[in-house]
């Protein structure tokens, strides 16, 4: 994997690649580009309110239309100068994305450097994310058939297997939840935002000092170590699987001021015998049984407590297309983070629930059965 040579080049020699690339238009031909300020000021109309699109942890994002006619979604980062939060997630991003290509990830087309702000240029997501489609109000929620379910399931499982076992050196995403798959006009899933990427240089795992994800997706394991391994990423996307076949909410607050953990009552319903519970009643019954039932199965495979029983994505790919029997594997118990109260206490935050610092002493990490 090759890392853009601007890296090591500051503000102003990016601005100087700006303007030698101005006539050019920003035109898409399959290479990463440096825009213009003004290229993006008028794509955007100005970064009008009108144009927003989307807003997340690291930024908002504004839908524009380039000189060529292409769409854009461009996002805004802004530099904390102290922290140099911002920078961190810019280059992050370009890392990822500037030299990886497969068709369940969203194209990074460029980006631009200009004072304190940092813009990324992607190819513009029709239908959004899943948070607004799949989840959404009553008023946006789209209808989604299991095959589509089965399909965008599939797709981003797809990807990660490129992150992880195709790439090299492999990346793990850190962030993979629902508002992080985009889905493009034909409803193709795309992951995005590789803003909390890391390139995995030791084979096995990488100590971080600044954990960070999203509370519900996060692996336990990696909130209280700060360990990062694939099977981080493996968490992450089991209960993404979960929340697509039911429709639910991955941190469900109720009327008793408990925290509902999706995990925790999937693994209950297994435990049950009666997971046909958990899927979706939007399907009205339209999906085989068997099939969800699998889906919801491997999801619980995912989230294990131990993490050398999750399986590999490639594995995970294989029990959902029926090219591996679930049979032959055995499901333990899942692991969460069960006191987000005082996890919060000890973390710095930034929008839609994304966490960034080191672990606290006060983490607590339970298995799916205890402290009933």
């Amino acid at each position: 994997m090759k890392f853009p040579c601007s890296f090591c080049v500051s503000s102003a020699s990016w601005q100087a690649n700006d303007q030698s690339r101005h006539d050019s238009g920003g035109q898409s031909d399959g290479k990463f580009h440096v825009f213009t300020y003004n290229e993006l000021k008028s794509a955007t109309h100005s970064f009008h309110f009108s144009n927003k699109v989307g807003e997340g942890g690291f930024g908002s994002v504004y839908k524009g239309q380039l000189r060529d006619g292409s769409f854009v979604a461009v996002k805004v980062l802004s530099v904390e100068l102290e922290s140099m939060r911002g920078e961190r997630e810019f280059i992050a991003e370009i890392a990822a994305l500037s030299d990886v290509k497969h068709e369940n990830l969203v194209i990074l087309r460029g980006c631009c450097v200009e004072g304190a702000n940092r813009y990324l240029v992607y190819d513009y997501m029709e239908n959004n994310s899943l948070t607004q489609t799949l989840l959404g109000g009553e008023h946006n929620r789209m209808e989604f058939s299991w095959e589509l379910r089965q399909k965008i399931s599939i797709g981003v499982a797809r990807g990660l297997v490129y992150l992880h076992e195709e790439v090299m050196p492999p990346i793990l995403h850190r962030d993979i939840k629902a508002s992080n798959i985009l889905l493009d006009q034909n409803l193709n899933p795309k992951v995005s935002d590789f803003g909390l990427a890391k390139v995995l240089r030791d084979e096995h795992s990488y100590i971080s000092t600044r954990v960070a994800g999203t509370m519900g997706y996060l692996a336990p394991e990696y909130a209280v170590t700060g360990r990062l391994t694939r099977k981080s990423d493996v968490y992450s996307f089991g209960v993404l699987l979960l929340e697509i076949v039911s429709g639910q909410a991955v941190v469900d607050f109720r009327e008793d001021y408990r925290e509902h953990f999706l995990v925790e009552k999937a693994w209950t319903a297994y435990e049950a015998n009666s997971l046909l519970q958990m899927v979706d009643p939007t399907l009205n019954n339209g999906f085989p049984e068997e099939e969800a039932i699998r889906f919801l199965e491997v999801g619980l495979l995912c989230v294990q407590e131990a993490t050398h029983l999750r399986p590999t994505m490639s594995m995970a790919i294989e029990i959902l297309t029926k090219k591996r029997d679930i049979e032959d594997v055995q499901i333990s118990r899942p692991g969460f983070i069960a006191d987000f109260m005082k996890i919060k206490m000890g973390k710095r935050h930034s929008s839609e629930g994304s966490t960034s610092s080191a672990p606290p002493s006060n983490y607590i990490w339970s298995s799916a059965n205890s402290g009933r």
